[in-house]
């Protein structure tokens, strides 16, 4: 038992001594290229399902005519 409560003791320094914190507005500005990366990912998958759907109905379109 000794040891679990050493650990929480040395995680509690580690977590208030050793780590750097990003600042407020480091946090912000990698919040906003998260959104804005998303965005982007979200457009392509968009676009890529669009482009596949467009060419597979053409595709099943003329194999009916």
């Amino acid at each position: 038992m000794a040891g679990v409560v050493q650990f929480f003791k040395e995680s509690y320094e580690e977590m208030t001594q050793k780590v750097t914190w990003p600042t407020w507005g480091e946090l912000q500005s990698s919040a906003v290229l998260v959104l804005v990366a998303s965005f982007i990912i979200a457009i392509v998958i968009f676009a890529m399902d669009k482009g596949s759907t467009f060419v597979l109905d053409t595709f099943y379109k003329s194999l009916s005519n």
